[in-house]
């Protein structure tokens, strides 16, 4: 069985209403996934709820758990923008003065990172290794591109998405590498607990993968590499980075190369 597979197989696809079940089946086929009829029929740790102009994953067997989604034009995306050129990440990956770095984001997941830096003006190309969510990661894109936000339009045309293992991606000189690995021990929110364990249902797990992405992007040509930690964690591969940038719950560990 092929990675791909294995990650589309933690996940059952289920239509939201009746009449999307052809539209369900359609985008198992496109995932290698199973379609079952009823959420109550799914066998996998995740569900991914189709509609006819919407997705949504949800885990199963969860009692009172609320839907995960990328939406790019969310209220709460909305407000965390409002703190502008302070965003610490800005900060991390270099945006100063008109410097707006080219930046490949390794490990998109929900991809709210990548909307940030490419709503501060940085060009950015979105990495996904889920099937699945890089199928909702296009989507919202798409309904980024026609948002009434005009904000939320000029950011998803600085994003770029790509399918598949970040390290097969041919990577610039000029390129900031971004990594935000799915570590256990984030306790900043309810919600942001809810969907790191969603993320992680989805992904095979492989052995030391963060170390070993992180090897893989500090030997590559590129001007910098930041990677997003708990506050009291170690530093990846127990690698001093060159200067850290501290937010209340995470840190950015920065390694100028």
């Amino acid at each position: 069985m092929s990675l791909s597979e294995e990650m589309s197989g933690a996940c059952t696809v289920v239509p939201a209403v009746a009449g999307a079940w052809p539209l369900a089946q359609r985008v198992a086929d496109q995932l290698n996934c199973r379609a079952v009829r009823l959420a109550d029929e799914a066998r996998s740790p995740v569900a991914l709820f189709v509609d006819y102009d919407d997705l949504w994953l949800q885990k199963c067997m969860a009692e009172q758990v609320s839907p995960v989604r990328v939406d790019f034009a969310s209220p709460g995306l909305q407000y965390r923008r409002k703190s502008g050129q302070n965003e610490l990440l800005g900060r991390a990956v270099g945006v100063k003065g008109d410097t707006r770095p080219l930046v490949l984001d390794a490990t998109a997941g929900l991809g709210r990172d990548a909307y940030v830096l490419a709503d501060l003006g940085c060009s950015v190309t979105l990495i996904e290794r889920s099937p699945v969510l890089a199928l909702m990661l296009k989507q919202a894109l798409e309904r980024a591109s026609i948002s009434a936000i005009t904000s939320v339009q000029l950011a998803s045309s600085r994003m770029q998405l790509q399918s598949g293992d970040s390290r097969a991606y041919k990577i610039s000189q000029e390129t900031v590498i971004y990594l935000d690995p799915m570590f256990t021990d984030r306790r900043s929110s309810a919600a942001v607990k809810k969907d790191l364990s969603v993320l992680q249902a989805l992904h095979a797990s492989v052995e030391n993968e963060d170390e070993q992405l992180f090897v893989w992007a500090m030997s590559q040509p590129v001007r910098r590499v930041v990677v997003k930690r708990p506050l009291k964690s170690p530093a990846l591969h127990h690698r001093k980075p060159s200067h850290v940038i501290k937010g209340k719950a995470v840190r950015f560990d920065v390694y100028v190369l």
